[in-house]
Parts: C-alpha cells; sequence; structure tokens
C-alpha cells in the first residue's frame, strides 16, 4: 500500500494494534479479522512463496499496512496470515473514501501472475458484488460510480482479457457465484467452469463448487465424451466400408482404435466416477463387435486386419 493511496481514502483504523519496532514479536496478540468477500475473490499464497513473505516479514516488519473496510481485511489477507504466523504486529488502516470494489481491483488485478481467464472472473464477481450492494442500499462508498464495468467491454478492458473471456467468466459469475470465485483463485480453469454449466449436477459434481468439487475431473469427463463420440464416428465408417479405399482407411481406423482405447484405459484410471461412461464406451464397443461379427474385444483389432487383408487380395 502506498502513501498515496492513504492520501486519497485510507486512514488510520480506529483500535488498530501498533507495529512493534522492527517487526520482532509482539507482546500484544493481533486483533482478529476475517476476510472481506472482495479479498477472497484473489488466490492466497501458499508454499514457497508465502514462507518467503513471512521471513520478510519476520526480518523487517510490513512494509505495507493491511486494509480493512467495513470490520473486514479488504487488502493484505496474505501479510495478515503473515505477521500471525511470525507473531509480528500488523498495522492497519482504514478505508473510508474510495469505492472498495474499485480499490481492491487497482491494488491487486494487475500485480499478481494471473490468467485473463482469472482477471476475467474476479472483474465479473466484484461487479456482481457492487450491483448487489448497490441494491441493498449501501450507497456509501460509491461503488457504481468508481467501477465503471456496467458494459462487456468496460469488464474486459479492466481485465485485460477478449470480450469473449470476459464473456464467458459473466455467465458463470451469474450462474454459479461459487465456480467463478474458484475461477478466480486459479482452482478452476474458465472453460472447465463453462462447461460444468451446461453439465447436470451430481453428487460429486456440484454446479456451485464447493470442498466436494475435483477441478480437473470435468475435463477428463469432456476427453472421454470426445473419445466416446470418435468411436462411434469408427462404427459409422466400418459400416460405409468401400472396397476402392478398404486398405488405406482400415490402416488408419486400427491406429486411431489403438490411440483412443489407450487413452480411455488413463481416463477410466484417473476419473473414479466415470463409470456411466464407462458403460457408454462398453455398449459401443459391443456395437463394433456386431458390426465385425466378433464375439470380443480382443478380437475387434484382428477382425480389422482381416479385413485389410482381405482388401489387399481384391486388389
Amino acid at each position: 500500500m502506498s502513501n498515496t493511496h492513504h492520501a486519497s481514502g485510507l486512514s488510520a483504523g480506529a483500535g488498530q494494534s501498533r507495529p512493534h519496532p522492527s517487526g520482532s514479536a509482539s507482546s500484544q496478540p493481533a486483533p482478529v479479522y476475517e476476510l472481506h468477500p472482495l479479498c477472497t475473490l484473489f488466490p492466497r499464497l501458499s508454499g514457497s512463496q508465502f514462507d518467503a513473505l513471512k521471513r520478510d516479514i519476520a526480518a523487517h516488519g510490513m512494509r505495507q499496512p493491511i486494509v480493512l473496510y467495513q470490520g473486514a481485511i479488504l487488502d493484505g489477507g496474505n501479510r495478515y496470515r503473515a505477521c500471525l504466523d511470525t507473531g509480528t504486529a500488523p498495522r492497519f488502516i482504514e478505508l473510508d473514501g474510495t469505492g472498495a470494489a474499485a480499490y481492491v481491483l487497482s491494488a491487486n488485478l494487475h500485480r499478481r501472475h494471473l490468467s485473463p481467464g482469472q482477471q476475467a472472473a474476479i472483474v465479473a464477481s466484484a461487479q456482481d458484488w457492487s450491483r448487489a450492494q448497490r441494491s441493498g442500499g449501501d450507497r456509501t462508498a460509491g461503488q457504481g460510480a468508481r467501477l465503471h464495468l456496467d458494459t462487456v467491454a468496460e469488464r474486459a478492458a479492466r481485465a485485460g482479457a477478449s470480450i469473449r473471456t470476459q464473456k464467458m467468466a459473466d455467465k458463470v459469475a451469474r450462474a454459479a457465484p461459487e465456480l467463478a470465485k474458484m475461477v478466480g483463485r486459479g482452482e478452476l480453469s474458465l472453460p472447465a467452469a463453462h462447461e460444468r454449466l451446461a453439465a447436470p449436477p451430481s453428487p460429486s459434481q456440484p454446479v456451485s463448487g464447493g470442498a466436494a468439487a475435483h477441478p480437473a475431473r470435468p475435463e477428463l469427463l469432456i476427453e472421454l465424451e470426445a473419445a466416446d463420440k470418435e468411436i462411434r464416428r469408427l462404427g459409422a465408417l466400418v459400416r460405409e466400408l468401400s472396397t476402392s479405399d478398404l486398405a488405406q482407411q482400415v490402416a488408419a481406423w486400427s491406429l486411431r482404435f489403438d490411440q483412443l482405447s489407450g487413452r480411455l484405459a488413463q481416463l477410466n484410471a484417473t476419473c473414479n466416477d466415470a463409470d456411466s461412461k464407462a458403460r457408454r464406451y462398453a455398449r459401443l464397443l459391443e456395437r463394433v463387435r456386431a458390426l465385425l461379427g466378433v464375439d470380443a474385444n480382443a478380437a475387434i483389432v484382428p477382425a480389422i486386419a482381416s479385413l485389410k487383408e482381405a482388401a489387399h487380395a481384391r486388389h
């Protein structure tokens, strides 16, 4: 937080803790604050990055104060956690004149390593929060006048994303706010969140996200469905075989079938909730076996090889 921000809407918070000299351990416990909803839109530091922040604060104290708004931490959640972990007295300042959403976007959106999808989701979520505040009668912070995010073009420009990406993020934020927050925090990609909206909810894949959701699972299911469609296409092509190009097509289908079989084995091993998809795959294989006149999956490739030999013999 710079001194410029302090001069344009930030003031020392009432009852704030006095920072301990040089960031050393304080004899007074730090005040307890929750994170403001706008603060939770951004990913938290973890691992080596958070360890480095803790070492810096333990050695030098806080370089930037923590910003409070409506009794919660608006900016500085990582610094607050680091202070608690290291026993360093945190310093607080209160946001009292600038729109909270406008401030938190300005302070965080482009100083972090965020993808365009994350930035678009954060902007969409911040706009929805601001709109909810206005509809609830809270106009004291001047959110609408300061955000200027009423159009898709304005939101895309603020996020640094394309219009298409911003529209996708807006749709996710409206339909499933928790999914949009997962995208902003880097827990789920924006395309995966958008795909999850189109899929029917299930106990293991709630549309609204949550702890039970597995971020990588939707992508696996999408790929599995694509493989199912490809096998259907192969079955249709088997029915439409012509004697003129039989040899070349059979060779290509044999290779593609091997590739699909290997990929499906990996997907079925990884995606433990894809039993229904596996049953569909089995039914498709049954149709392929019926088309080829064989009884077992292991006989499919030899049957295709026999067709290839027959084609060579005819030529």
